[in-house]
């Protein structure tokens, strides 16, 4: 089982990238999956202007860019995203890379670890609904890691619970990989 974490902010000096490296490294010993870490940044993703509906377009996208993200999404079979809350919502970058595919989430099993000022609880409740139009399945565990406690000048400097707690995240992330595996296998 191969798990992309993605990490949703494209920001200079972004926030995000300790954050997505601890979660990187949290998931590392994991005996039943393998999680990599996936940077949206390197992908460089253009606005969505396509006349052709991402859902619409079988995998085959116009712009390179948009393809190779597509091949990368695809290969995985769950996610983690990474998201920082902007505004009470979503990140925009992210928002947009996700738009900008079709087919290659669907019926995947999400998890969400956000950080912000309220923990990014507000962008987690917003991409809930958003990965419901795939069939996406949300696992019940998130981590909402606080701009005020959790980080200081080097990064995130998480509080002792989030090692137990992003535990119990990749245990249902990947019971839910599993069950959606067998699913798709009609078992």
């Amino acid at each position: 089982m191969k798990i992309g974490i993605i990490l949703g902010s494209i920001r200079e000096e972004r926030t995000g990238k300790s954050v997505a490296e601890w979660v990187a490294q949290q998931a590392r010993d994991r005996q039943d999956a393998t999680y990599e870490l996936v940077d949206l940044k390197s992908f460089d993703i253009p606005l969505l202007t396509s006349a052709t509906v991402p859902g619409a377009a079988n995998k085959q996208y116009e712009d390179e860019r948009v393809q190779r993200w597509s091949s990368a999404i695809d290969s995985y079979d769950a996610f983690v995203f990474v998201t920082p809350e902007y505004n009470h919502s979503v990140p925009g970058g992210l928002k947009n890379a996700f738009d900008s595919l079709g087919n290659e989430w669907a019926d995947k099993p999400v998890a969400f670890v956000s950080y912000g000022a309220e923990g990014g609880v507000r962008a987690v409740e917003h991409w809930r609904q958003i990965v419901a139009n795939f069939r996406m399945f949300g696992v019940r565990q998130q981590i909402s890691l606080s701009l005020f406690t959790e980080f200081g000048p080097e990064g995130v400097r998480p509080a002792e619970r989030r090692t137990e707690e992003i535990a119990t995240l990749f245990d249902q992330l990947e019971e839910a990989t599993r069950r959606f595996a067998l699913v798709d296998a009609g078992a």
